[in-house]
């Protein structure tokens, strides 16, 4: 099952970014330099990338085709690590979103907030504002820009960015181009290798008269294997009491079988000086969050108080998920340039992207009698489980934490699961350019984009056959933490039965399409060089389905698997379904190597487990019933216009522009809820909203000196609401009168953006910079609870919510309090000369800092109790370094890229010891390219040499890191070489 999806988190691309670098050799051969930035090699392509970050008038980062072809990522996604201030997740040692959509990307210390475009134009995925890069071929990618603070002239939509891809067009090419690439990729974990191929063909016809006509057409498929090895633990403090085995006590709780599993008694430990009960600790009576997460040790001697230990970090769970990705792509293209003032064109880009994943976890169900128990200093206070929100001194509520043990007497419930996600994208457009005069300049463009996006994850699961137990050991203490199972074989199909089949099975189908109008006039004198304006009317449309249900009974009757196993259908009955889990899980680091049974992964797909039992009443695959009261829909029209004037002054010493972006938004959320007030009925619910906001912008560049110059950048930008959010649904517990509601009254966030950098140029390929960045941010989103009436049900006639007037205590997400982040980035590249034996040589890297301030209210709405976090997924400290080498035949570079921690996901706003943040961590990867002759190049990559991975910890980045592994992950290293032919 893919852990991502609770952002407890995934391209191969080498080989088409290797093509593709092929390609732009040719084209570099080939096409006019007033179309196209030539790049040649790595010195060039740098050349070109610099040449676009200090030429522009904004915050710009860039990477050329051949920087993704030569660069030793996976993927796009971890291309763009390497500029200053974009940190990316990693998931299964790729790059990859944590929630399975959205750009994956944080923009100086925003993640989810960042705006994706495709050739200028909004460019997402089904159920996202964003586009999910894990979706794209590089090999179809001329270029990506990265705009840390856009002017106005850009569609809005990003408070911490926007990532632009560009696509190959025809006007790129002269003549006939073609490039044929072929790569395969070798996961050492998984042991498996995959092909990836790459291809394009492109022409330009001259017509004569100035007028030609320009096709192209490239496609794209790579396949990739990974491996994922974890065993994760607990989070919180999980108070226990220790009671030993040769104390009066147990012996009383041993007669009476106490808080013990049925059929498995006590008795048989009574006495024993090296077993231990850990008895659990109720906690304190609370009211809201004060006093919350407190052991009650009411009626507890001091003797038995003092035993109270917190059990985080620990369990005996083992996950192993072997991953495949798949991507097909194609981009079509046509031009035709009438003369030099007309320019007709039309193009298409298809992405599709499959997400699969076989997983088989072992669940221990642990007893609660340890043998050799072990603990190890560790206080855990009030601050840590409530935020000390009580007042006064911080109280040390247990001393010690379980370092590990022998639990006796647990459960094995072996799971054998399926995950498909594909995700398929696909844009056309058209569109004409005109100038009419030498002054004026005129565009239209017309686009259309279909997205479609489904998640299926089923699995068997099976439980332990009557009268079977195991000894797990688990010691948390070291990386990973050390587990083996004694007892019955877990290889053993004889030791299992089955007992559920759940399926999880989402589907969000969204459309768009935009109409722009452009235009640029240029001024023979005055301040202003240029006038921009123009237009955009835009729609979004997603429609949200689910078709998944609990877990089905596998069982003789249908009915739940009984405690004795009367009613179980053996393992051993469907040997031919099952799968033995692979033997090297972790390497054999973490003690145990694997070997288990589990439901074979690739048996789950159609209607295999439905076949095999007949009496759990599966639905048949193509009738899954829907979920009627999960359906949404969202529709979003926006209409924006923007007028922007480019000035210079002081003998063109001052340059820069300045404008605004005026964008009206109206959206409609309807959800289809259960009513209460006529059971069984669904009723559709819609809510319509409009807004306006205003974006200003300026930007402007003083050149200091020749070369040296400082540049500053203000700007208002926004960052509408997850389609998520905006929905309308509500769920009620009429018992306890609480509810959850969507909102559809959120407004966008907005952030004020400053900007300030010194940058030197010592020549076209060599440079440093520093920079200085603020963006004070309103409207952070935060779930907040508040007394009202719910649509669809009657009064709360309890009073168990403490709302007056049959209100509901409804949780809701609003607009919070402001926030912030800000930092500063340090970035250059400097390629050696000359005559000297390191003039081959050159050096790349960039440091970033970042600080961010998230305001989370989790009080009420009218008794508020803020905390302020870090935003989720942001590191404060971050860096990349380069080694590069290139002469006429052999290229290669060396790149280690390093971030500290960042919390993993939206903070628990109670307990911190409830949260979660990843370690920091660093990657090593290379490549090398060698050119056979002027055709033919192979190309050899490294990715993770060092075999590292985002491991897990409990507690809050940055504040709170108490260095308890929660996870331990491990990925393998990728090894991949091919052949790329240019013609």
């Amino acid at each position: 099952m893919n852990q991502k999806h609770s952002i407890g988190p995934r391209m191969s691309i080498v080989a088409m970014a290797l093509a593709q670098a092929f390609a732009t050799q040719a084209l570099a051969q080939q096409a006019p330099a007033e179309n196209t930035v030539v790049v040649t090699g790595i010195r060039a392509s740098a050349q070109s990338s610099l040449a676009i970050k200090r030429d522009s008038m904004e915050v710009v980062d860039s990477i050329s085709a051949e920087d993704i072809g030569k660069l030793p990522d996976p993927n796009v996604e971890e291309t763009l690590t390497r500029i200053p201030g974009v940190q990316g997740y990693r998931y299964g040692g790729e790059g990859a979103s944590p929630s399975g959509n959205g750009s994956g990307l944080t923009i100086r210390g925003l993640s989810g907030q960042t705006a994706s475009q495709v050739n200028n134009r909004a460019y997402f995925t089904a159920g996202s504002r964003e586009f999910n890069l894990e979706d794209a071929i590089p090999g179809m990618i001329a270029g990506v820009d990265v705009y840390k603070n856009p002017s106005a002239e850009h569609i809005e939509g990003g408070i911490g960015g926007l990532v632009n891809i560009r696509t190959r067009n025809p006007s790129d090419f002269k003549g006939l181009t073609a490039t044929l690439t072929t790569n395969a990729r070798y996961n050492d974990l998984a042991k498996k290798a995959d092909p990836e191929v790459f291809g394009l063909v492109a022409n330009r016809i001259n017509l004569g008269g100035g007028s030609r006509i320009g096709v192209m057409a490239a496609f794209a498929f790579q396949k990739s294997t990974g491996r994922s090895d974890s065993n994760p633990a607990n989070r919180g403090p999980d108070f226990r009491r220790v009671v030993g085995a040769d104390t009066p006590e147990y012996a009383q709780l041993a007669a009476a079988n106490t808080g013990n599993d049925p059929g498995k008694p006590m008795a048989k430990y009574v006495g024993r000086n090296d077993v231990s009960y850990l008895a659990s600790v109720p906690l304190r009576p609370t009211s809201a969050t004060v006093g919350a997460n407190m052991p009650d040790t009411t009626g507890l001697t001091a003797a038995q108080a003092a035993n109270i230990i917190s059990t985080t970090a620990v369990n005996a769970n083992l996950f192993q998920e072997t991953i495949m990705r798949e991507r097909k792509g194609m981009n079509l293209a046509a031009d035709y340039r009438v003369d030099n003032s007309l320019r007709f064109y039309v193009e298409s880009n298809y992405t599709y992207y499959l997400y699969h994943q076989n997983y088989r976890f072992i669940w221990a169900d642990t007893g609660n009698n340890v043998r050799n128990l072990k603990t190890a200093p560790f206080p855990v206070t009030e601050s840590m489980v409530n935020r000390n929100f009580n007042g006064g001194s911080d109280d040390v509520l247990s001393s010690s934490r379980l370092l590990g043990g022998t639990w006796m007497d647990s459960g094995i419930r072996p799971w054998g699961g399926d995950e498909h996600s594909p995700y398929s994208t696909w844009i056309g457009a058209g569109g004409a350019e005109w100038n009419p005069t030498n002054a004026l300049a005129l565009k239209a463009d017309f686009s259309y984009i279909k997205s479609d996006r489904r998640q299926d994850n089923r699995r068997v699961e099976m439980a332990g056959a009557a009268g079977t137990a195991w000894d797990v050991t688990r010691y948390a203490d070291g990386e990973p933490h050390q587990m083996t199972y004694g007892g019955p074989s877990l290889s053993d199909p004889a030791n299992f039965v089955f007992s559920g089949f759940p399926l999880g099975w989402q589907h969000w189908d969204d459309k768009g399409n935009a109409t722009a109008l452009n235009g640029a006039y240029s001024l023979e004198s005055g301040f202003f060089d240029k006038i921009k304006f123009g237009t955009r009317y835009a729609t979004q449309q997603s429609l949200y389905t689910n078709r998944g249900f609990g877990s089905m009974n596998l069982t003789t009757d249908g009915k739940p698997l009984a405690a004795d196993r009367s009613n179980a259908i053996p393992a051993s009955s469907k040997t031919d379904m099952l799968q033995t889990a692979p033997t090297n899980y972790m390497r054999g680091l973490a003690g145990y190597a694997g070997g288990y049974v589990v439901w074979n992964p690739d048996r789950l797909l159609g209607n295999q487990v439905s076949a095999q039992f007949p009496n759990a009443g599966i639905p048949d695959e193509n009738n899954f019933p829907e979920n009627g009261s999960a359906r949404r829909l969202m529709k979003e029209s926006t209409l924006a216009g923007y007028l922007v004037g480019d000035f210079s002054a002081l003998d063109d010493r001052l340059k820069g522009n300045v404008g605004v972006r005026v964008v009206r938004t109206r959206s409609t959320a309807q959800a289809r809820n259960l009513s209460l007030t006529q059971p069984g009925t669904l009723v559709d619910y819609a809510r319509t909203t409009t807004y306006n906001n205003v974006l200003p912008t300026l930007n402007a560049t003083y050149d200091i000196q020749k070369d040296f110059l400082a540049r500053f950048g203000f700007g208002r930008g926004m960052t509408r609401p997850d389609l998520g959010s905006l929905n309308p649904s509500i769920t009620i517990d009429t018992g306890l009168g609480t509810a959850n509601m969507g909102n559809p009254d959120l407004r966008p966030q907005t952030a004020t953006s400053y900007d300030f950098s010194l940058e030197r140029y010592f020549s076209a390929t060599n440079y440093v910079s520093a920079a200085v960045f603020d963006k004070q941010i309103k409207g952070f989103f935060s779930s907040v609870a508040q007394c009202m009436t719910v649509p669809f049900a009657p009064l709360y006639g309890g009073t168990a919510n403490n709302c007056p007037n049959g209100q509901y205590m409804t949780s809701q997400q609003v607009n919070a309090a402001p926030g912030y982040a800000r930092g500063a980035e340090l970035s250059g590249q400097w390629f050696f000369g000359g005559d000297n034996w390191w003039k081959n040589f050159g050096v790349a890297g960039n440091y970033t800092y970042v600080k961010t301030s998230n305001p989370v209210n989790y009080g009420t709405a009218v008794a508020p109790v803020w905390i302020t976090s870090a935003q989720p997924l942001a590191s404060k400290n971050s860096y990349s370094i380069s080694a590069l080498y290139e002469d006429s035949k052999l290229s290669g570079r060396l790149v280690y890229t390093w971030r500290s921690s960042q919390l993993l996901g939206a903070v628990n706003a109670v307990n911190p010891l409830g949260s979660g943040y990843v370690g920091a961590y660093g990657l090593l990867d290379a490549s090398l390219n060698y050119a056979i002759d002027d055709h033919l190049t192979l190309t050899l990559n490294g990715s993770n040499l060092t075999d590292k991975a985002p491991n897990r910890y409990v507690g809050e980045s940055p504040n709170f890191e108490p260095n308890l592994l929660a996870q331990y992950f491990d990925n393998g290293r990728t090894i991949s070489v091919g052949l790329r032919y240019k013609f």
